[in-house]
């Protein structure tokens, strides 16, 4: 029964941080910048989400954000269709 829960709770999961970051990567193509701020729950503890990189300007900086949210979105997305693994011991 421990183990079907963590299945449900690490798909849950996976499928928010899935969506929240596809939207990040939508919205930093769509507009050539970062978002400067987000009312989303979980960006209210990450430092980064206030940092503005426009692609212009300052292509290192949109990159790396950029990276790190494509990054975040196809790991969740696996995590969201094959599930959790943790050992059996």
């Amino acid at each position: 029964m421990q183990f079907f829960l963590y299945e449900i709770v690490a798909r849950i999961v996976a499928i928010y941080l899935c969506f929240d970051c596809g939207r990040d990567v939508w919205h930093g193509f769509v507009e050539r910048k970062t978002r400067p701020y987000s009312p989303d729950f979980l960006d209210w503890f990450n430092p980064w989400s206030n940092i503005v990189a426009h692609r212009d300007a300052t292509p290192i900086r949109y990159w790396i954000i950029m990276g790190v949210h494509i990054t975040t979105f196809c790991s969740c997305l696996v995590v969201a269709i094959f599930g959790w693994w943790h050992p059996n011991t």
